[in-house]
């Protein structure tokens, strides 16, 4: 009886051991992955911290702490090289204004020759062709200042109703001329979205600009109580693989018209800026893009 009593206290400080021992590791586990969360979301060179003694734990520690000091280094020369390519693109877009601008000089200066008809027609492609450049350039240097930005945008409540109606107003004169009449449909009561009044204007204007693009006849521009955004529009000339690529930098289809592929880009960062969401959906034709905001409380 003494041997099986001193058996079973044995056994019940072991296992009071190995529990404490369970304890400690499930802590120190604990502590090291706010520890890593800690180093992902900061840009920071702080090494991994772990009390604990185990060993195990120290060279798994040690060994992580090897991997974020690489990925730190990646990412510094990442953001470096992503530095340099916004002020290359800036320095680009604004150095080849002036010689552009010198081109469509000569450009008038050759239309008010008395030229053959053919050559008019020649003229007309070059002048064609220089203001593709033109809005590419504009666009480019939008674009990098876009990346540029710093400053965060000034939320507020929006009213959506508000914003749509003055984004279709600017383009009514635009649509009248491809004969493309928008059909609305918004709420009475004002959508409030939290967000900033100048970045709406741009993505809704981006957003219509594509439509002149590539829609096929009329439009629809959707806006529900909860703040969902739809643009539809009959696009034939699109596919279902090419709608997946349209939110990407400098993707263009053949059916676009002087598109240089950063509308729907530049659309989606600074939705994103608002935290907002943008998707693309191509079905039966119809090409639809749908957005949605915050709501303001």
């Amino acid at each position: 009886m003494l041997y099986l009593g001193l058996c079973a206290v044995l056994l019940l400080a072991a296992v009071i051991v190995l529990a404490g021992k369970l304890a400690l590791l499930y802590r120190s586990l604990e502590q090291l992955r706010q520890e890593v969360d800690f180093c992902l979301s900061q840009n920071t060179n702080t090494l991994l911290r772990l009390p604990s003694r185990d060993k195990q734990l120290r060279r798994f520690a040690h060994a992580l702490n090897g991997q974020l000091a690489r990925l730190r280094s990646q990412r510094h020369r990442y953001q470096q090289g992503d530095l340099e390519l916004k002020e290359a693109v800036t320095n680009l877009s604004h150095d080849l204004r002036t010689p552009l601008t010198a081109v469509f000089g000569y450009l008038e200066l050759l239309r008010r020759q008395d030229l053959p008809e053919t050559s008019r027609a020649y003229l007309a492609q070059v002048e064609n062709r220089c203001q593709a450049m033109k809005q590419l350039l504009e666009e480019l240097f939008r674009y990098s200042v876009i990346l540029s930005e710093q400053e965060e945008p000034r939320i507020r409540p929006v009213s959506l109703n508000g914003m749509l109606e003055e984004s279709l107003a600017a383009y009514y004169a635009a649509f009248t001329n491809r004969n493309i009449a928008p059909k609305v449909s918004l709420p009475e009561p004002p959508v409030l979205a939290l967000g900033d009044a100048g970045l709406f204007s741009r993505i809704f204007s981006n957003i219509l600009s594509n439509i002149l693009k590539y829609s096929d006849g009329d439009f629809l521009v959707s806006l529900t109580p909860a703040g969902g955004i739809t643009f539809s529009n009959p696009a034939s000339g699109l596919s279902a693989v090419e709608v997946q690529r349209l939110f990407d930098r400098f993707f263009t289809v053949e059916t676009g018209r002087s598109s240089t592929g950063l509308g729907l880009s530049i659309a989606k960062l600074l939705t994103q800026r608002l935290k907002g969401e943008i998707t693309a959906q191509y079905q039966e034709g119809w090409l639809t893009i749908r957005l949605k905001f915050p709501l303001a409380k």
